[in-house]
């Protein structure tokens, strides 16, 4: 019963988000700006994180489930889009390499700004004596 509750506190922010892009006539998915308003109302201690900790964790945990819908639709269809390959091939290529970049670089920034800066540092020099028998 408890990840029945969590699943429609999760839908719910789903919802509200969609409203809301609906309503406003947004060009943002409503299901991202659910995730925003999600994220806001346990960032602001609105929401606790243990009231949609379970159900999060098993929607995260089995995201690629998530993804089939979309292959399907692809396959489906693939005599529509089957003409364009290269264009989305290259968009699919150059969304990977921007992606990776701007990650790489915001986890460089939040490493240095929480951790601080990493130094090499040098190796040490080890001194080892070896006793001979005399």
């Amino acid at each position: 019963m408890k990840i029945y509750l969590q699943l429609l506190i999760i839908f719910g922010f789903s919802f509200i988000g969609n409203v809301i892009s609906n309503v406003f006539r947004l060009p943002v998915p409503g299901s991202i700006l659910g995730m925003i308003l999600l994220f806001l109302a346990l960032q602001f201690k609105i929401l606790e994180f243990r009231h949609v900790d379970e159900a999060g964790s098993f929607l995260i945990n089995n995201m690629t489930i998530l993804f089939l819908p979309a292959g399907v639709g692809i396959m489906a269809k693939w005599n529509l889009i089957s003409h364009f390959w290269a264009q989305i091939l290259l968009i699919v290529v150059a969304a990977l390499i921007i992606n990776m970049l701007i990650l790489g670089k915001l986890v460089e920034w939040i490493k240095v700004k929480f951790e601080g800066d990493y130094v090499a540092l040098k190796p040490e020099t080890t001194v080892t004596s070896s006793t001979e028998d005399q």
